[in-house]
């Protein structure tokens, strides 16, 4: 994916751990890196980090559509004026303060791309997901670009522009592992010493868990450079990129 010719990015999805990608988004000048996980290696090339919680990609996406949007049809001016803004809002944790930010990124910009990743694939709400993109595409000034190939395809295949209200967002208090396509977690599970703090987990320590009548022995390694409360894995899953797991400590 080549992102050169935009000055402004808006990424959803995506924890940039493609390197090709990752290459890419540093010669943006403006790039808006929304996630529920801040990644520490993009700090000095992001304009803005604004932080969602794990789950809310309809609500943030229903955001976008409310902030980035214009000349609309008077059936999306009805949907938006019946949304909720402030609840989405404050569900998802991203400020409408932070979107008026980013809008103003947006404005000055002449090549706008939203950037959306693996993590949308296999959310629950995917339908009307692609409901959202489809009106996003047709009444902003955003280019929609995949990270995923089975992703694009599923949105270029729909044709359903009739959108919903967004769902209630189910919670994922505890302990939460992010599943991604990343060798460079090696074989371990990767995690802040927030998160052994919250598993009441130490360094170097085994866990297991199940995922998906799957079980799975992982050792649990910290890494000072990993920010929030969430630990990475370098596993495939046929779900929603983020799980809740119970972790059991391994005496070895």
């Amino acid at each position: 994916m080549n992102l050169e010719k935009y000055d402004y990015i808006l990424s959803i999805g995506t924890f940039f751990e493609d390197k090709n990608l990752f290459e890419n988004i540093k010669k943006v000048s403006d790039f808006t890196y929304m996630h529920p996980i801040d990644k520490a290696s993009l700090k000095e090339f992001y304009s803005q980090f604004i932080k969602y919680e794990v789950g809310s990609e309809e609500a943030v996406l229903a955001l976008v559509l409310y902030f980035f949007t214009n000349n609309r049809s008077r059936e999306l001016e009805d949907y938006l004026e019946d949304l909720d803004i402030g609840y989405l809002s404050a569900e998802s944790s991203c400020g409408e303060e932070e979107f008026e930010d980013s809008f103003e990124l947006f404005k000055k910009a002449s090549n706008k791309a939203l950037v959306l990743g693996d993590d949308l694939e296999n959310h629950q709400n995917i339908e009307n997901i692609l409901a959202i993109l489809k009106n996003i595409e047709k009444y902003s000034d955003f280019e929609l670009l995949f990270t995923n190939k089975k992703l694009e395809n599923s949105f270029k295949n729909y044709s359903n522009f009739t959108l919903n209200e967004p769902e209630e967002l189910k919670s994922f208090n505890g302990t939460i592992l992010y599943f991604l396509d990343d060798s460079s977690l090696g074989t371990n599970l990767v995690a802040s010493q927030t998160f052994l703090n919250i598993a009441k987990l130490n360094d170097k320590d085994f866990v297991s868990f199940s995922i998906n009548n799957k079980e799975y022995k992982k050792q649990i390694i910290l890494d000072k450079n990993l920010l929030g409360t969430i630990a990475l894995i370098n596993e495939n899953i046929s779900t929603y990129s983020f799980s809740k797991v119970v972790l059991k400590k391994e005496e070895i």
